[in-house]
């Protein structure tokens, strides 16, 4: 049983969009789901506390050249992501529970 999750952010709230999901899988998580997920969540979405920063730092690691070389940096450090790492970022979330119930629902500093 696979859940799609999406961050809550306004852009992935509209109307159109939840049709979408609703129609594409089964069961997902964002505003207006089957569960819940508030908007500007970053510090329990493995997305924004793990892979924009891991791949911005692998991307960045040497100069670009132009908006292509960008391009196929992003996919190519992308396609290495392996299960083991995925596996580690998402069992971090189950700390990060724990501290954003330490800091009472309030955003907390990054880990």
């Amino acid at each position: 049983d696979t859940w799609f999750q999406q961050d809550g952010a306004a852009a992935h709230y509209g109307k159109d969009v939840r049709a979408h999901l609703d129609t594409q899988f089964h069961k997902w998580i964002g505003r207006r789901g089957e569960i819940e997920w508030p908007a500007r969540s970053p510090d329990l979405t493995p997305l924004d506390y793990f892979l924009w920063g891991y791949l911005k730092s692998k991307v960045y690691a040497t100069q670009l050249q132009n908006l292509d070389e960008l391009r196929n940096r992003i996919m190519q450090e992308a396609a290495l992501i392996d299960r083991v790492m995925i596996r580690n970022a998402v069992s971090h979330f189950y700390n990060r529970i724990a501290f954003c119930q330490e800091a009472q629902g309030l955003q907390f500093e990054h880990l």
